[in-house]
């Protein structure tokens, strides 16, 4: 594999002598002061909600010329990475069929085009297909397109689904006939995307975004046929905190409507069948108390963290008894489990757990008692429950991944305890997971803790001190990293790169306490830990600074940047996609789309120890003179959830007072947002301009 990595290096085309000059964003000192202290922004200018600022526009542009230009030299090998990328992706492809109220539901691919065709049958397999909507139609003229919550009324005759053109996710719901295939005069513009259906086929709730903040915070009901000027608001969710969805519980009995913030929730319900009643408030919001329903039978099912159950627990109730004195325990808290997930069967009851990294399905029979788990040979995997529609049934349906082995569709019989895999993702151009490894190995970070990392690589990759590793990251919001597999990252591993996943805490792959270690006053872990991973692995033997980068997005990215300010030292390059990079200024703006909803992740810096805090590790605030690794930051114009100011503002500070002459590169991608391309392929454009630009520091 050596060998391997030096013919790609060699093909590499020589770089022209030309010496090329970044753009050099203007000073226009700008002063913050909070709490007595004042901080001087020099590129504040460049924030424009509108997006029109032809000044900015054109430094945008300047910076993707530069960017353009500075990897000219890596084209071709952009162009064979973007084939290879692709050419393993089965064109021609659908998903796996799930009964659904007497059709069932696919979605499939046609070879040569960017988007799914949603389609269905009636009662069989072997019936005439029937197309509700093809994407690729409804994506031509647009530089962006996302069709999404796909919702069907409960007589299965019209088709309810929404649409973002801007890449904003900002939705509007269109309806479509399917008795007929005719699509109706509805639209209701600006919601969050995704709306609910009554019982009587006729009714729709859906939520509408805050138009400055972005922040869900109204439902409204809509009857087909009439106005969207003429919706009922049926609730305003008034606290900025906190954000707001619809939707109905799978037996169809109950609507609800979700009020969430990080540390809280609340729950209130309708009857599906009585669209023009009174909302029941489930249990009222209580600082701390968070809980999610699930409805079957006559009860209601709630996974919840009452009575410090750090981990949560499972509980029920009455529909008629619904508040949290009339609770009654199903699942007893564990300190060693973290109870992700739970699904309702007729006979069944499906828990998804975590514990010592590892995610796990166990599968409770209500009158025999028999507990039992699936289990599975690989030593690092990601296992999960997937569309489970029906209660009345004994086979459940579940994913699995692992490092090596592709997306699998299982059934299994929860009585028998027999699986059957429905389908495995198909690689083409010859893939062999034989020929990769994957391990788990684990970290001992500065202050005890263990810190978990799931790492892979081709099986004739020499493991020393010049093997090219990319460490990823990301660590907040609670959300695990599952050690799962990527078609792409084939591409890095058959040229010789380790590919390792840093479990940091801000996760919660160790459980819920690894999260809470992580984030407000305690945030710090989240960069040692990954800082330790790295010096880890170099003590091990996997790599070497010289050949170590790291990669991360949004608040993945925000690792990055504080990892570089930490131990610039440790990396030869770094990627750094749409990242959380000016955290103090974004969080003392509420005006900005999702800050209110943040202080429970960060901490408020309109409190002085927060403040404090915060600045004491967020990346703008902490650039320095001195050396800096090469880096490739991206973004998008219309990024919803980190503005594209950030990473801008961040690229100009770094350039303005770093020592070295490594290249900081900035790449904005003017259609799009927060996610990137929304075709199925178009995605490989982006993800060849990373691994070029990886593999073309590697050849240096």
């Amino acid at each position: 594999m050596a060998l391997a990595m030096t013919i790609a290096c060699d093909q590499l085309p020589q770089k022209s002598e030309t010496v090329l000059k970044a753009p050099e964003a203007k000073k226009i000192p700008f002063e913050i002061t909070t709490h007595g202290d004042t901080r001087v922004d020099n590129y504040y200018w460049m924030r424009d909600l509108d997006r029109k600022d032809p000044a900015i526009l054109a430094h945008l542009n300047a910076e993707n010329a530069y960017t353009k230009a500075k990897l000219k030299h890596t084209e071709s090998l952009q162009d064979e990475l973007f084939n290879e990328l692709k050419g393993r992706i089965k064109q021609t492809d659908e998903s796996v069929p799930y009964l659904y109220y007497g059709y069932y539901y696919y979605t499939r691919f046609e070879e040569g085009h960017e988007y799914p065709i949603h389609c269905r049958k009636e009662d069989s397999l072997d019936a005439e297909e029937q197309i509700m909507i093809d994407v690729n139609a409804l994506a031509e003229g647009y530089n962006y397109y996302q069709a999404a919550g796909n919702s069907i009324s409960t007589n299965n005759n019209i088709l309810a689904f929404s649409e973002d053109t801007l890449s904003r996710r900002i939705y509007t719901i269109r309806f479509k006939d399917l008795s007929t295939g005719t699509f109706l005069e509805d639209r209701i513009e600006g919601t969050a995307g995704g709306c609910t259906w009554a019982n009587d086929n006729k009714t729709i709730f859906y939520t509408v975004k805050d138009p400055v903040t972005l922040r869900s915070y109204k439902v409204f009901k809509h009857t087909l046929g009439t106005p969207a000027s003429e919706d009922v608001e049926v609730y305003h969710e008034k606290d900025e905190t906190f954000y707001v969805g619809v939707g109905k519980f799978k037996s169809k009995k109950w609507l609800y409507i979700h009020s969430g913030a990080t540390v809280s929730d609340e729950y209130s319900i309708l009857d599906a069948d009585q669209p023009s009643g009174t909302w029941k408030v489930f249990q009222p919001r209580e600082r701390d108390l968070e809980y999610g329903l699930s409805h079957f039978n006559n009860d209601f099912y709630i996974l919840t963290n009452k009575d410090d159950a750090t981990n949560f627990k499972l509980m029920k109730t009455a529909e008629d008894k619904t508040s949290i004195d009339q609770w009654m325990e199903v699942i007893a808290h564990r300190n060693d489990v973290l109870l992700e997930d739970f699904d309702v069967f007729e006979k069944h009851l499906v828990l998804t757990e975590k514990s010592n990294t590892q995610s796990a399905i166990r599968i409770i029979n209500w009158l025999t008692k028999d507990d039992h788990y699936i289990t599975f040979d690989e030593e690092a995997y990601a296992v999960q429950s997937t569309i489970n529609p029906e209660f009345k049934t004994q086979k459940l349906r579940f994913n699995y991944t692992s490092m090596t082995t592709p997306s699998s569709v299982f059934e299994y019989d929860m009585e028998t305890k027999d699986r059957v895999l429905l389908k495995q993702q198909e690689i083409l151009g010859g893939f062999d997971k034989n020929d990769y490894i994957a391990k788990r190995i684990w970290t001992t970070a500065r202050d005890g803790a263990k810190v978990p990392m799931s790492l892979v690589y081709h099986k004739s990759t020499t493991i020393d001190k010049n093997t090219p590793l990319l460490l990823y990251g990301y660590g907040s919001y609670g959300i695990t990293i599952d050690p799962g597999f990527s078609p792409s990252r084939l591409s890095l591993l058959n040229r010789g790169f380790v590919f390792c996943i840093a479990h940091i805490r801000g996760s919660q792959t160790m459980g819920r306490a690894w999260y809470e270690d992580g984030k407000m006053l305690k945030k710090q872990n989240t960069f040692n830990d990954f800082i330790d991973c790295a010096e880890n692995l170099i003590a091990l033997g996997y790599t070497s600074p010289e050949h170590l980068y790291a990669m991360g997005g949004s608040a993945g990215g925000l690792l990055m940047g504080a990892i570089i300010n930490m131990r610039p030292d440790l990396w030869n390059g770094i990627i750094a996609a749409v990242p959380f990079v000016d955290v103090v200024t974004t969080m003392l703006d509420e005006s900005i789309p999702l800050t209110t909803g943040e202080f429970d992740e960060w901490g408020n810096p309109k409190e002085e120890a927060y403040y404090h805090y915060i600045k004491s590790y967020s990346p703008i605030d902490n650039i320095e003179a001195k050396e800096y690794p090469s880096m490739l930051v991206t973004t998008g114009l219309h990024d919803s959830q980190v503005q594209y100011w950030e990473p801008a503002k961040w690229v100009a500070k770094l350039r303005e007072l770093k020592t070295d002459s490594n290249d900081i590169l900035f790449h904005i991608n003017m259609e799009f947002g927060h996610t990137g391309a929304s075709g199925r392929f178009e995605i490989f454009h982006e993800i060849a301009l990373e691994y070029a630009f990886l593999l073309d520091l590697e050849s240096k």
